[in-house]
């Protein structure tokens, strides 16, 4: 079961989307997902590789032709939102140089505070863990996280596959802490949450594994 918004412009940034948010995809799949024909999907493919956005992998899997798989370059990459990333870093370099490090833990803490606050305003009243999953997946995409959530048994899993603030966390670790603070607090204490993929430790997207109290997660 999963849930994610997908909201896009054009064709162009469908296809990013899509890529972005499954990974690495085929002109077939691409077609099936976007019901549109496996031709126009591959020349759609080709125009986005030739614009820089994409690029392409042979895969083989035992007998049969390779199959070719597309993924996002940097460039790609760049199309989605970063926000403020030269201010932001700026920001940082300024408070740890002039400030000291206590001082920029301490604005780091305030932001925690400041999202948590926010983030409970938002959910106040919504119950359940799949529905505080989904309204919270809602507010992470609108803020450019790209996120979704699905259900594995009696496991949750909780998927950013975008970063918008990737660059600022890259040059303070303490917003990764922050931020699973942040994601404990609102998804709630009487669950256990596990971080299993971090985009800033070179994986493709963020993921946290939700095992609710009472259940024993076998892997």
């Amino acid at each position: 079961m999963e849930n994610y918004p997908v909201k896009t412009r054009n064709t162009a940034d469908r296809f990013l989307t899509l890529i972005k948010t499954r990974g690495p995809l085929s002109a077939g799949e691409l077609a099936a997902e976007l019901g549109i024909t496996a031709e126009g999907a591959r020349l759609q493919l080709i125009r986005l590789a030739e614009d820089g956005l994409l690029q392409s992998e042979s895969i083989s899997k035992g007998v049969g032709r390779p199959v070719q798989r597309w993924s996002l370059t940097a460039m790609g990459n760049a199309r989605f939102p970063d926000t403020h990333t030269e201010l932001t870093i700026d920001i940082i370099q300024t408070i740890k140089t002039v400030l000291g490090q206590d001082a920029l833990d301490n604005v780091i803490k305030a932001r925690e505070q400041n999202q948590q606050q926010k983030y409970h305003t938002a959910l106040e009243g919504v119950t359940g863990i799949e529905n505080r999953l989904a309204a919270f997946a809602a507010i992470r995409t609108g803020e450019g996280y790209l996120a979704e959530w699905k259900k594995e048994g009696d496991i949750f899993f909780f998927i950013e596959n975008h970063c918008p603030i990737c660059c600022a966390a890259a040059h303070c670790d303490n917003i990764c802490t922050s931020e699973m603070n942040t994601f404990v607090s609102v998804i709630g204490e009487e669950v256990s949450v596990t971080r299993l993929d971090h985009i800033i430790n070179g994986a493709r997207r963020c993921v946290y594994k939700i095992i609710p109290a009472g259940v024993t997660a076998l892997t």
